[in-house]
């Protein structure tokens, strides 16, 4: 029940009071015009506006927040309120700004109490500390995190201070430098919310909580005291410091200053510690890494509102998947369980059905494991998947996915299968990573239906999708395939139907050049530590592992037929592929690995360097490793750009960084080449190409670029940090 109402809609504030008759007033956040809450610079004078009218009530027992938005409580800051900060100071006084609204709420001497629903992350979470109590739902759509390392910053609105007095330093460390969410259950056994209840009663619990009265605060577990302790501190951030910078080879500055703020804050209290925040956000805000980041998730938050082509897409109910492989599973996951869309796969065996299913299932039951999924729910997803060895339940299917064997013959095959047992409607998309889509479609009656999606393995964890259209797709299937993605979960990219498209085509000469290091006497493993340390998730002689050495050499012969000598495999490694190694699918590769338990552990297998007649031995410095195989990589980006084979240099970084794990924090290698300037590009190529032959040569994108003294981008990054390309 209400009593009054106060609202201004000429100032169209993100925040509004009700008064209730029991005297808890309830303030609710919707950013007009805006699908999510976003914390903006303005928004302070309007907090500040609305908790002095809850205040003129002499009788207010307590202050209740939550979100008028049906998805989120409040997602975070508005990034683009902190990019347009031009110098540390600015960044630095936009943080005291928002600590100061934060310490006015914490300060109220009546209850204030969050009532979250949705996403509270970042600053959001941040306002959700301030508060004197929390309650979220319990609905799969709530998380709370501080994600702000994932952009190359720290909490800057007192989370770093707030959190660690809250649920203990060590629980704190770990929510802040991983940028990780929880979800309600698990927000409450930590200790950052005080229930959570089902979202009809959120509001009603909140109000309870706020007639209660004002709670002290908890205490900490007794491990997080122990660890609060003089010596137990002292041994909780020298571990947590080596850990980070093991993961983050110090690529990563905000985990040092996450580190150095909270500890700071610890010793010698929260008013220097604030200090501190203010004062590590507003330099982290101007470092290229974040910067770079930053990059990411503007071009990331575009691609989302992009169709793919200039038409609308097709609605979609139905998908088919032609192979029960571990491709054909992975699609057939992710487009029931992300894109909640019944899926039916086709096999020529019953086995193929069955392993398709089971690693849907196997998946599913590590989320009922984790209590993230209900046994129920996990049977309502896998009810939206099934199979079998004809062509029975596809005729209205509207997109069916091949994930067969790479061979050109056998994929016209299914075209012409496709054609036959579907409506003239069906979309006919090949998951193929070298075959040009216009082969595929050469006999196909319905051309304008056929396009390549290239998705990466494993589906369900990697976020790219290559889109490829061939000269006769028409726009509607683009749009349509780029929809289908997105329900996936996938970020997809639009490439022109060339040889190895994008991924692939920069990914050989890197990998290629890898080899070269490898056959120079330089041991594996010091090559995978050189492009680790570059900042790669793993190195290119693992990856090539991981993808599969038969796989990456029935590609490299395509590349080389298409593009020339750069992209020849050095003749010696026939003697790999012919000793039947094939990587981690079948335990042997340049590692070895432990099938019986699936371990991660891996070890080099020394009987290669016999095999290739090598003896090893570490001669070359890692920035060396890393400066020819990156440099290889680089120019064929270059050259892609101008070929038109991506639209776009946003394109090729969201390709490289979520395709194969090109460094975030440089923000992709175009981001990385305007960093460093296309003349030391071509500086550092010519150099190598004397050094070690003409496939370094520089394109001539490159040079164009240096001699006008051009970019990829409009304005380009300019930093002395990982001024070379060995990083």
């Amino acid at each position: 029940m209400t009593t009054m109402m106060t609202h201004n809609p000429e100032k169209a504030s993100a925040f509004s009071l009700v008064m209730r008759l029991d005297n808890v007033g309830v303030i609710t956040i919707d950013v007009p015009g805006e699908k999510m809450n976003t914390l903006k610079a303005e928004f302070a004078g309007q907090i500040r506006e609305v908790i002095a009218q809850a205040r003129a009530n002499s009788h207010l027992a307590g202050l209740v927040l939550i979100s008028g938005k049906p998805d989120s409580f409040i997602a975070g800051a508005d990034i683009s309120m902190i990019d347009r900060c031009k110098t540390a100071q600015e960044a630095e006084a936009l943080a005291h700004e928002g600590q100061k609204v934060m310490a006015e709420i914490a300060s109220l001497s009546v209850p204030v109490i969050a009532a979250i629903h949705g996403a509270c992350l970042g600053g959001g979470l941040e306002l959700a500390l301030a508060c004197n109590q929390r309650v979220c739902s319990l609905d799969d759509k709530t998380r709370l995190g501080l994600p702000e390392v994932q952009l190359g910053l720290l909490p800057g609105s007192g989370g770093t201070q707030r959190l660690p007095r809250l649920v203990g330093a060590s629980r704190a460390l770990d929510l802040i430098l991983t940028g990780k969410t929880l979800r309600a259950k698990q927000a409450v056994k930590m200790g950052l919310v005080e229930d959570a209840v089902p979202q009809a009663i959120l509001l009603e619990t909140a109000v309870k909580m706020a007639l209660n009265g004002r709670k002290p605060r908890k205490i900490l577990p007794l491990r997080e005291r122990l660890l609060n302790a003089p010596a137990g501190r002292a041994l909780l951030f020298a571990m947590a410091t080596r850990q980070t910078e093991a993961k983050t080879k110090g690529n990563y500055p905000a985990t040092r200053k996450i580190l150095s703020v909270v500890k700071t804050g610890l010793l010698k209290g929260s008013i220097i510690g604030y200090s501190e925040e203010a004062k590590a956000f507003g330099e982290l805000a101007m470092t290229p890494e974040s910067q770079a980041l930053r990059s990411i998730f503007f071009a990331t938050t575009e691609m989302k509102k992009d169709r793919g082509a200039d038409a609308s897409p097709r609605e979609l109910k139905s998908i088919g998947v032609l192979g029960g492989g571990l491709m054909g599973g992975g699609i057939a996951y992710v487009t029931a369980t992300r894109g909640k869309l019944p899926v039916r796969i086709k096999d020529i065996k019953p086995e193929g059905i069955n392993h398709a299913m089971k690693y849907s299932w196997d998946l599913l039951s590590k989320s009922v494991q984790r209590r993230h999924l209900r046994p129920a729910e996990r049977q309502q997803q896998m009810a939206l998947i099934g199979g079998g060895t004809d062509y029975q339940g596809f005729h209205h299917r509207d997109v069916i996915v091949e994930a067969v064997f790479e061979d050109l013959t056998l994929k016209q095959i299914m075209v012409a299968e496709v054609e036959a047992n579907t409506s003239g409607q069906t979309i006919f998309a090949s998951n193929t990573s070298s075959l040009p889509i216009a082969d595929i479609a050469a006999n196909a009656s319905r051309p304008e239906n056929i396009i390549g999606l290239h998705y990466f393995s494993p589906v369900d964890k990697m976020p790219l999708v290559e889109v490829i259209p061939h000269s006769a797709t028409s726009a509607e299937t683009i749009a349509t395939v780029v929809s289908l993605a997105k329900k996936q979960g996938k970020t997809p990219i639009v490439v022109a139907d060339r040889a190895g498209f994008y991924v692939n085509r920069i990914l050989a000469p890197y990998i290629i050049e890898a080899m070269r290091c490898l056959l120079e006497g330089e041991p594996i493993d010091s090559i995978d530590r050189a492009l680790v340390k570059f900042g790669f998730p793993v190195g290119p002689v693992q990856l090539l592992d991981e993808v599969g050495i038969d796989v990456g050499t029935h590609i490299m012969p395509v590349l080389e037929q298409a593009w020339g000598e750069r992209f020849k495999t050095p003749e010696a490694f026939a003697a790999v592929l012919n000793d039947d190694r094939k990587g981690r699918k079948n335990g042997r590769g340049f590692y070895l690995y432990n099938r019986k338990t699936f371990s991660s552990k891996k070890s080099v297998d020394e009987s290669i360097y016999k095999l290739l007649k090598l003896n090893p031995k570490t001669h070359l410095s890692a920035d060396s490793v890393a400066e020819r195989c990156v440099m290889m990589m680089l120019n064929e980006a270059a050259r892609t750009l101008d070929e038109g084979v991506i639209h776009s240099a946003r394109d090729g970084d969201i390709g490289a960084v979520f395709g194969i794990g090109f460094p975030p924090f440089l923000g992709g290698p175009f981001r990385y080449m305007d960093r460093l300037g296309a003349a030391q590009v071509v500086n550092t190529l010519e150099r190598l190409m004397q050094s070690h032959g003409e496939r370094f040569a520089p394109c001539e994108a490159l040079k164009r670029r240096a001699d006008n003294g051009e970019c990829f981008y409009k304005t380009a990054e300019k930093s002395n940090s990982h001024a070379d390309s060995g990083g």
